[in-house]
């Protein structure tokens, strides 16, 4: 079956569940880095990894058989970030289907639940098999894989304006850090900020006639009905463009800072709308991917 993000790391023309075939048996027989541990349930687990390009390739997960052959369970594209992006607390829960795994923390600077995939995981059951529960996931390296996007211009805002932001970000996330203690004091001034912001938001679009895009710099929504997705605004820290090996297709490597979670994607050329830069922003559909390291 194709992976519906297979694009965003340089394999667009990729249709054919024969050619795709191929290309994972040829990882299981020469991987870049191999990994065998055991599930949950004491079988033997195998993942083997490829990388294309820099930082992005296909791994392929699955289990041995008595004989020790191993069946190819399920694969999946990944891209590595370069940055630790978050430090908060991270629950692990196991897909019901198969041996993969979600990472789940409550991020402040998004003001909801962070949910996204876990691209190293053996290394989570080696974890487990050492500590058991106990194991603590120290922190994660978060990346997107892009399946479509458009670059757009920064929002105007003078130095002033610069620094109110600043000031008001700072504000929120100690209120944020209050309500999480329980103060319902703090509770109470975060829903009416909310609604101000609200209020404000409508008075511009429908009565100033403002673009929305124009008003909000950032924006993390969680798209459609798998939890690892999302549509993101954010504004471009970083762009550099490099290619798949093999198919020799170009992507765009972007570094993301969105409502101060700052993080990589990756996105096919041809699936990119705009010239990226850094100070303008990307806007698109991302599915969020985290390199979970341990302590």
């Amino acid at each position: 079956m194709i992976h519906n993000f297979l694009r965003s790391i340089g394999f667009h023309n990729l249709q054919k569940n024969t050619e795709l075939f191929d290309i994972l048996e040829d990882i299981v027989r020469n991987p870049d880095r191999k990994s065998v541990t055991r599930d949950i349930y004491g079988n033997g687990f195998g993942s083997f990894s490829r990388e294309y390009g820099e930082n992005f390739g296909i791994t392929v997960c699955g289990d041995f058989l008595e004989n020790n052959e191993f069946h190819i369970e399920y694969y999946f594209p990944f891209f590595r970030g370069s940055d630790i992006s978050t430090y908060e607390q991270i629950e692990v829960e196991r897909f019901a289907q198969k041996e993969a795994y979600a990472g789940i923390c409550d991020d402040l600077r998004l003001g909801a639940t962070l949910i996204f995939y876990i691209d190293n995981v053996a290394d989570l059951l080696n974890a487990r098999l050492l500590y058991g529960n106990q194991f603590n996931a120290s922190n994660a390296v978060l990346s997107g894989l892009a399946s479509s996007g458009k670059i757009l211009l920064p929002v105007l805002k003078t130095e002033q304006q610069v620094k109110q932001r600043t000031e008001i970000s700072k504000k929120r996330m100690d209120l944020l850090n209050e309500a999480k203690s329980g103060s319902q004091e703090a509770i109470d001034s975060l829903t009416l900020n909310d609604m101000d912001t609200y209020s404000m938001l409508s008075q511009r679009v429908n009565h100033n006639k403002e673009d929305i895009l124009s008003i909000v710099e950032s924006s993390f929504i969680p798209y459609g009905i798998e939890s690892d997705q999302y549509v993101v605004i954010g504004e471009i820290l970083s762009c550099r463009r490099t290619h798949n090996q093999t198919t020799n297709e170009s992507v765009w490597i972007l570094g993301l800072d969105c409502n101060d979670l700052v993080f990589d994607i990756i996105i096919n050329e041809r699936d990119l709308y705009g010239e990226p830069a850094v100070g303008r922003r990307f806007r698109g559909r991302i599915l969020m991917q985290g390199f979970i390291n341990f302590s």
